[in-house]
């Protein structure tokens, strides 16, 4: 006997179907801690200097790209260099006639096939200096952390000082 049989039917309200989910894999807390601290740390490392940092926003990629939602990416984290911070609702590579010179994804088994194929070949593509990755718990990047720098217009792995043993 469950306990809402308990309760007279004229009383019982119709379940609802409540998704979780738009079909898009949402961050856990765990994902979320690492990208406001990350957003955090690159601010407080980067007061000196004119840069923006910015989370989870739209990068506009081509001219016209609010009617056309494929043409839009939202990194977890970007870096504009000679920008003054501040807020914004999206960024347009166009209108600031650059793209971010780093894009952080904190990524995880289950937006592993887009971070490796679609947003890297997009970086790529967009001249994106740095590409990173970052998985907090490890479920497939075992270091947690690996990145790629853009060399020849072809992103290389970035292995100077990623030794765990330094």
């Amino acid at each position: 006997m469950t306990s809402t049989s308990l309760i007279p039917s004229k009383f019982r309200k119709p379940e609802v179907f409540s998704p979780s989910s738009d079909g898009e894999p949402l961050a856990d807390s765990v994902h979320v801690d690492a990208i406001i601290n990350a957003v955090v740390a690159l601010r407080h490392d980067l007061s000196a200097q004119p840069a923006l940092v910015l989370a989870d926003q739209f990068l506009y990629y081509a001219e016209g790209a609010e009617g056309f939602p494929k043409l839009r990416v939202a990194p977890d984290i970007m870096v504009i260099f000679d920008l003054s911070s501040g807020s914004r609702d999206h960024f347009k590579t166009w209108t600031e006639g650059q793209s971010p010179a780093i894009i952080f994804e904190i990524t995880a088994a289950g937006t592993r096939d887009r971070d490796e194929t679609f947003k890297r070949n997009l970086y790529e593509q967009l001249e994106v200096p740095e590409y990173w990755q970052f998985a907090p718990r490890g479920e497939w990047i075992p270091e947690r952390l690996k990145g790629c720098r853009l060399e020849a217009e072809t992103y290389q792995p970035i292995t100077a000082g990623m030794d765990s043993d330094a």
